[in-house]
């Protein structure tokens, strides 16, 4: 595993030392990178054998130093599509805590744990607290966990069965991200909150790893990624990167194409309009919980990706998310999470403008198990537990005895 080279400010490109554990930069607050010195790596690294460990920590040789907290995150399946002969889903659900947020608050925790954190708090739409709670609970360190009341029970109970200090508040992530910068200066929490440290971002790079080493060592035409944060959509970037520096991938890299929800859709917003960065999306709702983020704190680089990938932004509303969610369960075999769906939806949608064809290689991510939002597309179905009393044909429990119990 090679050491840390430096911290490098993704804005103003200032070099910071990763002796001590660090944010955002000092200078400007910019989100932080972990370097490598790629080129003496180069000479060491190789890509993984076969034999590997099948989880993230298989590319520990572009991984910090350091002991990992897991729980065998990564690794997750890449399933191809039944009715579109190009199109495949990379299951995030396998992932620990049913989300790929596992792979980012297992790097996070395990440098946390590194440095000798002991309270850890981060904001939350619901699987990144969970994550959270999870890993942390592992590593025996405190986790501050902050929510908008309405995310999905499992969320919520999963954070308190982990032990987690949960704090479920009145408003969007925006006002939770708010408390926890107040707790951590009061409290002396470290605040791991999307692109507010450098470590998560190196768990989500795996799944560029991840999915080029599932094709063959070779890129796909297309990668689409539900984007609230948009951690894991920086992070492959960055994997591409750090593998052509490394001789492990060569040819164009994949077009990226970030997919959000109409009813929160911040940088959908900015791409149609040209811009460079978000505004605050106001009044954002959608039953796609991770995508309900409203100004995302990396949404430059989010935007500089998908230019310079040739990609896309596309956002859809509820009714078309639902929809591609019910089709692929029906048809596929999959319960998607909301986010997904997304992903599934937004194919669709190319598929019908042009922008891409069925003959291209495209990978969709399913970011997390549908039935984590059973309440949430139960809700979006209008579909609620058959009451007995109303329903002529419900079975009815009917008495059983003999040997082992009475009649």
């Amino acid at each position: 595993m090679p050491a840390i080279a430096f911290l490098e400010c993704s804005r103003c490109h200032q070099k910071i030392s990763a002796a001590t554990p660090q944010t955002v930069c000092p200078a400007c607050a910019g989100p932080l990178c972990v370097r490598y010195d790629l080129a003496a790596l180069k000479q060491t690294a190789t890509r993984p054998a076969c034999s590997a460990a099948p989880s993230m920590w298989r590319y520990a040789s572009v991984l910090p130093d350091a002991q990992p907290v897991t729980l065998g995150e990564g690794w997750t399946p890449m399933l191809p599509s039944r009715r579109y002969s190009g199109l495949f889903i990379k299951e995030e659900a396998d992932n620990p805590t049913g989300s790929f947020k596992a792979r980012g608050m297992s790097m996070a925790v395990t440098m946390a744990r590194q440095y000798g954190l002991k309270k850890l708090a981060a904001p939350s739409a619901g699987n990144a607290a969970s994550a959270l709670a999870a890993y942390a609970a592992a590593a025996g360190i405190e986790a501050h966990i902050f929510m908008p009341r309405d995310v999905p029970m499992a969320n919520y109970l999963e954070g308190v069965a982990y032990g987690a200090h949960v704090t479920l508040v009145d408003g969007l992530i925006s006002d939770c991200g708010r408390l926890v910068a107040e707790g951590a200066k009061r409290e002396g929490w470290f605040d791991v909150s999307t692109l507010k440290e450098p470590f998560r971002v190196e768990g989500k790079k795996t799944m560029g790893y991840e999915l080029v080493e599932q094709l063959g060592w070779t890129y796909p035409d297309a990668v689409f990624y539900p984007t609230g944060g948009g951690v894991g959509l920086i992070g492959m970037w960055k994997a591409f990167e750090e593998m052509e520096q490394l001789g492990w991938v060569s040819g164009r890299r994949p077009k990226m194409i970030a997919v959000q929800a109409s009813g929160c859709a911040p940088v959908s917003r900015a791409w149609k309009d040209g811009a460079s960065v978000s505004t605050m999306f106001e009044n954002a709702a959608t039953f796609a919980a991770g995508l309900r983020v409203p100004k995302p704190y990396g949404d430059s680089l989010i935007l500089s990706i998908v230019r310079e990938s040739g990609g896309t932004v596309v956002d859809l509303p509820d009714e078309t998310i639902l929809a591609s969610l019910l089709d692929w369960a029906r048809h596929e075999g999959l319960l998607l999470c909301p986010e997904g769906a997304c992903a599934t939806a937004a194919y669709d949608h190319l598929l019908a403008t042009g922008f891409l064809t069925r003959e291209d290689r495209v990978v969709l991510f399913n970011t997390g198990s549908g039935l984590k939002y059973i309440d949430a597309i139960a809700e979006a179905m209008h579909l609620a537990r058959p009451n007995p009393k109303e329903t002529k044909n419900y079975p009815r429990p009917t008495p059983v005895g003999g040997i082992i119990t009475p009649q």
